[in-house]
């Protein structure tokens, strides 16, 4: 018996993933660069800047002045885009999507979830090693490129 056997318990239980990885989404068999690597941070707030942009837009024209109305808008809008086809509009311009970790769209449901914790603002900004926020992690998605 050694120091390894004993940091094996001492760590507590793992996730089955491996500890340690060259770039976000190894572990979660991702590639590197290229369709379906990991979004990174620069598109994803990009995107993020072009959809409050659209929110603003479309809030003023319908709203006025109502102080709610774009992150209502904003709301709408990642629900019903990323539910049916995977992206929102300020996705696509800097090429990313929102999948499960599968592979596949995340569905009405998963864009739900997902959709009112990007609005809490706090859950996107607290990521993991593979650049994944809280709302990612909490609905099983991720943001890949396309």
């Amino acid at each position: 018996m050694d120091r390894r056997d004993l940091g094996s318990w001492l760590d507590g239980p793992g996730s089955g993933l491996p500890a340690v990885q060259d770039y976000p989404g190894q572990r979660l068999g991702r590639p590197q660069d290229g369709d379906g690597s990991v979004g990174r941070f620069g598109r994803r707030l990009g995107g993020l800047v072009v959809d409050w942009a659209i929110a603003l837009v479309i809030a003023r024209f319908l709203f006025g002045g109502a102080s709610l109305a774009p992150l209502g808008v904003f709301l709408v809008e990642h629900l019903v885009l990323v539910g049916t086809a995977g992206a929102t509009i300020g996705h696509r311009v800097f090429g990313v999507r929102v999948e499960t970790l599968a592979g596949a769209h995340p569905g009405p449901l998963k864009a739900l979830v997902r959709s009112l914790l990007v609005v809490l603002v706090v859950p996107p900004l607290v990521m993991d090693a593979d650049q994944r926020g809280l709302h990612d992690r909490a609905v099983g998605t991720i943001v890949a490129r396309r």
